[in-house]
């Protein structure tokens, strides 16, 4: 089952962002990765994920320790394939 995963995460700088998306492409059964919303452009503190078998919570912990920041899911939600 595919699913869409939003998680809100602290970031400041290109470096923080670039981080994130190295520790979230970590995780297994992850196809792919972008920063914002995709409603909301201006919204970089958030790492949306796609993927199929995700862990959400595995996702949000590592991206708390490694970016020692707070983490916070947002959404996780079930992806339909057409």
């Amino acid at each position: 089952m595919k699913q869409k995963i939003v998680v809100k995460v602290q970031m400041y700088c290109q470096k923080c962002h670039t981080k994130a998306l190295k520790v979230a492409a970590a995780i297994n059964g992850v196809d792919s990765l972008t920063l914002g919303a995709e409603k909301d452009g201006a919204e970089k503190d958030r790492v949306v994920v796609i993927g199929n078998g995700v862990d959400a919570v595995k996702l949000a912990t590592s991206l708390k320790k490694k970016l020692d920041r707070p983490a916070q899911i947002i959404s996780v939600e079930v992806v339909k394939e057409s």
